[in-house]
């Protein structure tokens, strides 16, 4: 089998309804299938009497995004997984472009479509827009998105270009490089697994690129509202973790040192705005990182720090776009692409 769909799905009947037409009508050939990570809805029956063709892949416990995906991909053989949000519209065409521009260049070991809002199809989504990036402290931002702030699709990203890190929105990947680099995180559960995974695979020499020729349209937040003070956690805990087990020995306590007082920050910021919840949330993300960090040790000893990886912006993006008005990316793009 050349390429495979895999879907994951949580208590997601709504979107399965709403958004498994434009993937079948749009996946011809494609074995698509859906693995249910123990959902309490009626999703799996849906699929059984709706769409009795789909493979599906019961998973006896919520694993979250980043063990749902191991194990229910440890049971399918492709060459090329593509890993779908169950909230993404997918366009025609939407294949043949990724799975042609991986396969012109071997070194290319991930890839994303282009992913454009679907309540603003004019506007780039929150989650990969373009293509992704980090700054020097593991803050991730994207083409077309820089924390909030989200650009008018203009056709100006419309290229294929080498990324740090492909959304897990929609990320085409290659089998054998997923399983040979450990695949997602489990302990990450959910948030910034695909951004981890994508620093070890380029830490392995690796490339990750973003395809202009094929986009998708995503809902957002269809699990875990931004809102949500879980979701608050994952982004903070995981990033920390991330940036402990992937950034090199050089300056790594300096940087780890220098994004505890920022994100000591952004938990100030969240109480003059009335939000003490996610204050709260930010300190319980960061106690959680120190009392395992026995545990980010012992990954961080078994993964290979590389030292010269393109796409990092070598400034911080807290302060660019909050001190110096760089809201956009055509703002930093000079200095991004100088690393790249």
């Amino acid at each position: 089998m050349q390429t495979a769909i895999v879907i994951l799905n949580y208590n997601g009947k709504s979107f399965l309804e709403k958004f498994l037409p434009s993937v079948v009508r749009h996946s011809v050939n494609i074995p698509v299938y859906v693995a249910d990570n123990a959902s309490t809805d009626d999703s799996v029956l849906f699929l059984q009497n709706q769409y009795p063709d789909i493979h599906l892949i019961t998973l006896p416990v919520n694993f979250g995004y980043a063990g749902g995906y191991n194990e229910a991909l440890a049971q399918i053989q492709a060459k090329y997984y593509i890993l779908l949000n169950s909230d993404v519209e997918v366009t025609a065409n939407w294949i043949n472009p990724v799975i042609q521009l991986m396969e012109t260049n071997p070194d290319i070991a991930a890839c994303q479509p282009k992913i454009r809002s679907f309540h603003q199809k004019a506007d780039f989504e929150y989650a990969g827009a373009a293509g992704g990036f980090l700054d020097y402290l593991g803050y991730p931002f994207c083409r077309g998105r820089i924390f909030d702030t989200l650009e008018e699709d203009k056709g100006q990203y419309n290229d294929n270009l080498e990324i740090f890190w492909a959304t897990g929105a929609c990320l085409f990947i290659k089998s054998e490089i997923f399983h040979e680099t450990g695949g997602f995180d489990a302990d990450f559960f959910a948030h910034m697994e695909e951004i981890d995974l994508c620093w070890r695979i380029k830490s392995e020499g690796y490339k990750i690129f973003v395809c202009g020729d094929s986009e998708v349209y995503h809902v957002g937040g269809g699990t875990l509202h931004k809102s949500n003070p879980r979701k608050t956690f994952l982004n903070f805990r995981n990033g920390l973790a991330m940036l402990y087990k992937n950034h090199p020995s050089e300056k790594l306590f300096i940087h780890i040192f220098t994004r505890l007082i920022l994100d000591g920050l952004a938990g100030v910021k969240f109480i003059l705005s009335g939000n003490f919840a996610d204050c709260f949330v930010i300190i319980k993300a960061h106690f959680n990182f120190y009392f395992n960090l026995g545990k980010w040790t012992a990954k961080r000893r078994k993964i290979k720090q590389g030292k010269n990886l393109q796409g990092i912006y070598k400034s911080s993006i807290v302060l660019a776009y909050f001190m110096k008005g760089k809201k956009l990316f055509s703002d930093l793009s000079k200095e991004i692409y100088s690393n790249v």
